[in-house]
């Protein structure tokens, strides 16, 4: 018998905890209605870190307003080894990110893209971006995965992003990692 581990679908930030991803959709509906007319990005990203036993993986979601703030939650998945290759650890962390992101149905999304639709004339914008917490630097380790990650980022929709610009996986996400 395999022994299987139950996903955990809940989310939280500083100030609230248990948040199920309705109730996170929901804080970023209310937080792009506050200023329909913004510049709105909506990032998701994961980073991870080996510990003695176990590896555990932070994936993080921020709406951000550009010049304006930001609202952000994270969700943790914990493995219960070490998880050493390299491979294996980036394409986790990728996967992770694409579970989130199927998350935002295309009604979701269209919910979304509806609030600043009538202030897009306005400089109103929404773009979707998938962080990926690999650079493409020849010092860099994880440059050899670069091309692979980003097709299957970009193959869910969304913007891909990496270091240095990939701060949700590589510096939102990996504070929580620890």
């Amino acid at each position: 018998m395999r022994n299987f581990q139950v996903m955990n679908y809940s989310f939280e930030n500083l100030s609230e905890k248990n948040l199920s991803f309705q109730q996170v959709f929901d804080r970023i509906a209310q937080f792009m209605k506050k200023d329909p007319k913004g510049n709105f990005r909506l990032m998701v990203g994961t980073d991870s870190q080996v510990h003695s036993t176990y590896t555990r993986f932070v994936t993080g979601i921020v709406i951000q307003r550009e010049g304006k703030g930001a609202w952000a939650c994270i969700r943790k998945v914990t493995i219960p080894r070490q998880m050493k290759n390299l491979h294996e650890k980036i394409s986790y962390e990728t996967s992770l990110t694409e579970e989130v992101v199927s998350m935002f149905t295309e009604e979701r999304k269209d919910q979304l893209i509806n609030i600043v639709l009538p202030h897009i004339y306005k400089g109103a914008a929404f773009t979707i971006e998938g962080h990926i917490d690999i650079g493409s630097q020849r010092r860099n380790k994880t440059r050899f995965l670069v091309r692979e990650m980003m097709s299957r980022i970009e193959s869910m929709g969304l913007e891909p992003k990496i270091k240095p610009e990939a701060f949700v996986a590589s510096a939102y996400a990996n504070r929580y990692t620890k």
